[in-house]
């Protein structure tokens, strides 16, 4: 008989062991890509049976897709503007960028990945790379929110137009980065670009209100 004690250490063993493959594949993508992973190379990476892979994932299609939904909500907790004691607004949304940049660079993999998937163009359109412009659209609209919630009296065009921007621009500094290497202060360009960001909304909303 399966007491209530076995079964809370069997649902622990399954956390884990779904955690331990979505580190190793996460590492193999940021290697080889979409078509260089597989299940085998999963499964030697992080020592665990293909037989439990599949367990927990349909294939590996499903498998990059979860890699790319658990990265981001883990990334989206940094697009959070800070409380007002944290200073100005201006402040705060800098300070909310750096956070964005700090947690791309400590697990860029799925940007990456994301990246890959989204400008690949394939007959069947990979589930990850739905996946990945679906949770682009959820940023899009957390940012839309702020720069809402920071300057009420911008059109929804206005708004729009500046998370677009805000999501497209992120996405430039974060491939100067991966091209040029280190030598890049990601942070710092971040920051840079949530002001000129706040800068343009505050013009646009002083149009707004002649």
């Amino acid at each position: 008989m399966t007491g209530p004690q076995t079964a809370r250490r069997k649902r622990a063993n399954g956390v884990e062991s779904r955690q331990r493959i979505l580190d190793a594949t996460v590492e193999i993508a940021g290697e080889r890509g979409y078509d260089g992973t597989s299940i085998a190379a999963v499964s030697a990476k992080c020592g665990l049976p293909a037989s439990s892979i599949y367990w927990h994932f349909k294939d590996k299609d499903d498998l990059i897709a979860a890699v790319i939904e658990r990265s981001f909500e883990t990334w989206l907790k940094a697009v959070e503007l800070p409380g007002g004691d944290a200073g100005t607004p201006l402040e705060r949304v800098a300070l909310m960028a750096a956070n964005v940049a700090r947690s791309l660079l400590a697990a860029p993999d799925f940007l990456r990945l994301g990246l890959m998937l989204a400008l690949e163009r394939r007959p069947a359109e990979p589930r990850g790379r739905t996946v990945f412009l679906q949770v682009r659209d959820v940023a899009h609209r957390r940012i839309a929110e702020i720069i809402t919630g920071l300057f009420p009296a911008l059109a929804e065009d206005d708004v729009h137009t500046l998370a677009t921007y805000a999501v497209a621009g992120a996405d430039g500094l974060f491939v100067h980065r991966e091209v040029k290497g280190d030598s890049v202060d990601l942070v710092a360009l971040f920051e840079l670009h949530a002001r000129l960001i706040h800068d343009a909304a505050a013009r646009m909303a002083a149009a707004a209100g002649h």
